[in-house]
């Protein structure tokens, strides 16, 4: 039976429970940084730059705003304040035929944000080493 990759991926954010990641991502499951140029690929890496994004991005003030959603993909709008800056981004995200997901892919703005973001993304990164 195939998960319902909508329901998890809200219940494993709001928890912030990086350990649900491993039975939602693909091994091969590709993340697309809006901070890093390269594609990053496979699992491990996925969760360790989800994990960070638990950190820095799920506080008190995150909210989903929009779900455009299709038959194995979604786009999910996304508001924060970080630091005093209001943060809008797109979480882009396509899974398998079992639910898994194989690509995910974070978009924000403005410019500011990108700032920010990289920045503490960098920090949690780095603390995970």
């Amino acid at each position: 039976m195939a998960i319902d990759t909508l329901a998890t991926w809200h219940r494993i954010a709001a928890a912030r429970d990086v350990a649900g990641l491993d039975g939602l991502l693909a091994d091969q499951c590709v993340f697309h940084s809006p901070v890093v140029h390269t594609p990053q690929v496979r699992k491990a890496v996925t969760t360790q730059y989800l994990a960070a994004a638990f950190h820095v991005f799920f506080n008190e003030t995150f909210v989903y705003v929009r779900e455009l959603t299709g038959d194995n993909h979604a786009i999910l709008e996304f508001k924060v304040e970080i630091n005093g800056i209001t943060v809008n981004g797109v979480d882009m995200m396509t899974w398998d035929e079992s639910g898994q997901i194989i690509d995910f892919k974070v978009m924000v703005r403005p410019l500011k944000a990108v700032s920010l973001i990289h920045e503490n993304m960098g920090k949690m990164l780095a603390a995970q080493k």
